[in-house]
């Protein structure tokens, strides 16, 4: 009932504010870095948190860290519509992210200060320290997710994906505080992503995530791996949670290594993430958020298999590190790279 619920409500919510959106100008249109046809509502974020907003209220306990989650959840996508209208600059939107997640910190009363036995030395605890890297984490997942949501579908399906490793952990372990709150966010993604991919019934259609969107599924994401990680009977190991946001996590460090490599900002926006690099080979947006799907499905696994066996941290750390490494050298050498796929794409045409 509580999905279901979720699921009709944001259907209802992307009809009832699409007209509104399009009325005052909340729309994405083209430009040289967006090309797609027309002004697209940029309505998806505020209908996925709506919908989230009052299905949790309607149906889950609302504890001191659920209220925590739903305040700095609702204030990340007031900073995501304002930009999406408006064009915050970076400072200012980092300098909001950073009071969040300090808010988000004292709410849940609980922050990341256990990274678990990373170096088979016993476990690194970062004491006061962890509120700093806390706060870093917050930024960089919500930055990740958003610099990811480059096509169709994308950002979408790997919040999904993401979403539903975390939920099949939480269950696993026991741990049931928690666990049916990710379905929640899953099944009101489910109809932005009927739009956005113009599946049958909905083509003509289209909406966008926006920053609102994005950085509300990035903050979602930080929110559960810090209480399931940092819990006093954690669902699963902080180094799992790695291999389960693997590739927004490392798309954005290899674009942020890329760029000031090129002494540019690392917020600059380009066209090198991992899905332009598949369109410039010749893959269709389909076939590239197919490709990506698949790399974060094989990543994903690997991370809860990891876990499940009881894979030694400083093992599954050290392999995480190897792919990021072979992922970040393919991205830098991204024309070598793309030029190889097409030989090879064009065999197989």
């Amino acid at each position: 009932m509580m999905l279901v619920f979720a699921f009709g409500f944001s259907y209802a919510v992307i009809f009832a504010i699409t007209p509104l959106a399009v009325k005052f100008g909340l729309v994405d249109t083209p430009c040289n870095r967006k090309q797609h046809d027309g002004s697209i509502p940029l309505i998806g974020g505020l209908s996925i948190f709506l919908a989230v907003f009052i299905s949790v209220i309607a149906f889950y306990p609302l504890t001191t860290q659920v209220i925590s989650y739903l305040v700095c959840a609702g204030a990340i996508v007031i900073l995501g519509v304002v930009d999406d209208y408006r064009q915050l600059g970076v400072k200012i939107r980092l300098c909001i992210q950073v009071v969040v997640a300090l808010v988000m910190i004292m709410g849940s009363d609980v922050y990341i200060q256990n990274l678990g036995d990373l170096f088979s030395f016993g476990d690194v605890n970062l004491s006061w320290l962890g509120i700093i890297f806390t706060i870093i984490s917050v930024i960089a997942c919500i930055n990740a997710f958003n610099m990811i949501d480059g096509i169709d579908g994308l950002a979408g399906s790997l919040s999904i994906l993401t979403l539903l490793s975390v939920f099949i952990l939480m269950l696993l372990s026991g741990n049931y505080a928690f666990a049916y709150l990710p379905l929640i966010i899953v099944a009101t993604v489910v109809p932005y992503l009927a739009f956005n991919l113009g599946v049958k019934g909905h083509k003509n259609k289209k909406i966008f995530m926006g920053d609102a969107g994005s950085m509300f599924i990035g903050l979602s994401v930080i929110w559960f791996l810090m209480v399931s990680t940092q819990a006093s009977e954690p669902a699963f190991r902080p180094v799992t949670a790695l291999w389960i946001i693997a590739v927004p996590l490392m798309d954005m460090m290899a674009i942020i290594i890329r760029r000031t490599r090129k002494g540019i900002s690392p917020f600059h926006a380009d066209r090198d993430h991992l899905h332009h690099i598949f369109m410039r080979v010749g893959f269709s947006p389909r076939r590239a958020l197919s490709a990506i799907l698949f790399f974060a499905i094989v990543m994903s696994s690997i991370g809860i298999i990891g876990e499940i066996l009881q894979v030694p941290e400083w093992l599954m750390l050290t392999l995480f590190i190897l792919v990021f490494v072979f992922y970040a050298l393919a991205l830098q050498h991204c024309w070598k790279v793309a030029r190889f796929l097409r030989k090879k794409n064009s065999k197989h045409s």
